[in-house]
């Protein structure tokens, strides 16, 4: 079995508002290339775009990979390492207060594909000096205000 190709993946959410409008965005690097990608929804939370962020980075991923996934999102960072999902998904998909577990059909894409990687999970600093996560965090929050401005522009035209 040949080596598998390593990919560095920065992840953010953002969200005004939560819910509100949110933005999400990914940064994948490997073999000196880099991809920027980015989205968002009319409403969400800011866990919901943090989870999408890296749900949509690892969509791009075409084949195996060695991942280094970072991201400030200690909810979607130890939900793997802390092995949380294998928690919840022997209880049913119920949380340790035996309560439905929020976002569980973004969780369980996220299992999915994360079972086709051999992923390390990085918590990072937020709004640290960190250039990747840095452009991330400024991805999502365009993505964020170009929705946030699209819902005003829909409230002055009711009024």
């Amino acid at each position: 079995m040949g080596q598998l190709m390593v990919v560095e993946i920065y992840t953010d959410g953002a969200c005004s508002g939560n819910p509100g409008p949110g933005g999400w965005a990914a940064i994948l690097k490997s073999m000196g290339r880099e991809k920027e990608i980015s989205g968002g929804e009319d409403s969400t939370t800011n866990n919901r775009m943090e989870l999408t962020a890296a749900l949509e980075a690892l969509r791009r991923l075409k084949t195996p990979c060695e991942v280094h996934l970072y991201s400030d999102s200690s909810y979607l960072v130890n939900a793997f390492v802390q092995d949380w999902i294998g928690s919840w998904k022997r209880n049913g998909w119920k949380n340790s207060a035996k309560q439905p577990v929020s976002n569980r059909d973004l969780w369980e894409e996220l299992d999915r594909l994360a079972s086709a990687h051999t992923i390390v999970w990085h918590k990072v600093k937020g709004h640290a000096d960190h250039e990747y996560n840095n452009r991330c965090d400024k991805l999502a929050v365009a993505e964020s205000v170009k929705r946030k401005s699209n819902e005003d522009g829909k409230a002055n035209d009711k009024q």
